[in-house]
């Protein structure tokens, strides 16, 4: 069914061609799925400070290399859907289908960073960081590793 999609698309959206809209590429679904799990790890203390705000920027940024101005459209999508789900199947799903284990990881090293933006850990970000790791398909260990890595960076 997947394939079947994609050569669709392939048909009428012409190779090359710069689509920024919502429903206009996967890479940027994946782009707002990403971004709206690292908002949703700064909200879960329920002060999302201008330190997470600017590291979830940072890191969208180098992990993506995106236009400014794509940037903020992604974030702007990513708060609106975020604001608009109810769970956080949708994103880790669309992560979970589409990214290697490695870029799952990078994924859950990116949530990292996030909450150590204010250098604390809350019950609430460790506990919404396990779930998004099983989420994701990623086992204990990985979740470790990937939080000694950000630890060993800071």
């Amino acid at each position: 069914m997947r394939d079947l999609f994609r050569s669709i698309l392939k048909k009428t959206i012409p190779a090359g061609e710069n689509r920024t809209d919502a429903a206009g590429s996967g890479e940027q679904e994946l782009h707002v799925a990403t971004c709206a799990v690292l908002l949703e790890i700064a909200h879960a203390d329920d002060e999302f400070s201008a330190e997470e705000e600017q590291r979830i920027v940072d890191l969208m940024q180098k992990q993506f290399q995106l236009p400014e101005a794509a940037l903020h459209e992604i974030k702007e999508m990513s708060e609106k859907k975020r604001s608009e789900s109810i769970d956080l199947w949708q994103f880790t799903n669309t992560i979970k289908e589409h990214f290697s284990p490695e870029q799952k990881e990078r994924v859950i090293e990116m949530i990292w960073h996030v909450i150590y933006a204010d250098g604390n850990l809350d019950q609430y970000e460790d506990y919404l960081v396990h779930k998004l790791a099983k989420l994701l398909g990623l086992n204990h260990k990985q979740m470790i590793d990937a939080k000694v890595r950000v630890l060993k960076q800071a």
